[in-house]
């Protein structure tokens, strides 16, 4: 009853945001509809594009319906209203400031989705996948790739069974 994720790597394209020298850090955040953000545990260096930064980041969102119903509520409905359009799993690319500018605040340069519908039509999961990563000021233009793994076939199988028991 968990929805597994993982924020492999990072892979910067010839952009805005590689050629931009106050963007040194970054650090990438998941986030289930409204519910709940994760973020890797450290932001790393950005590297020349064409390189891949390594989060080798692992984490586990609960979906069990004794601790978790809201988020397993939510599924519910991603399930059954089909044109909903917060069936994703949005991951976000953040420039973190250096040490020693703390005064700058942290700045969202890209979003990647991963549709948990999609994973639920297609019934498999995305593993090791590379996913473009969009930029937050032309959402046309892709910045890079994100390789995640998310792992939530079995769990929307399981909300989905019980939506047919309601």
């Amino acid at each position: 009853e968990r929805i597994r994720i993982e924020i492999i790597s990072l892979c910067l394209t010839e952009s805005r945001i590689a050629s931009d020298e106050t963007i040194q850090q970054l650090f990438v955040e998941c986030r289930l509809h409204n519910f709940l953000a994760e973020e890797t545990p450290l932001s790393l260096p950005k590297l020349t594009s064409g390189r891949r930064i390594h989060f080798n980041y692992s984490s586990v969102i609960h979906v069990d319906m004794a601790n978790n119903r809201a988020r397993r509520e939510y599924l519910k409905s991603m399930l059954l209203k089909p044109n909903l359009h917060t069936d994703s799993l949005q991951f976000t690319v953040v420039s973190d400031p250096p040490e020693d500018e703390q005064d700058l605040e942290c700045e969202d340069i890209g979003f990647a989705y991963v549709s948990l519908r999609e994973i639920f039509q297609k019934q498999r999961d995305i593993i090791e996948q590379d996913i473009e990563v969009f930029d937050s000021q032309d959402d046309t233009a892709v910045i890079g790739n994100l390789k995640v793994t998310v792992e939530a076939l079995h769990a929307l199988h399981s909300v989905y069974e019980e939506c047919k028991d309601d």
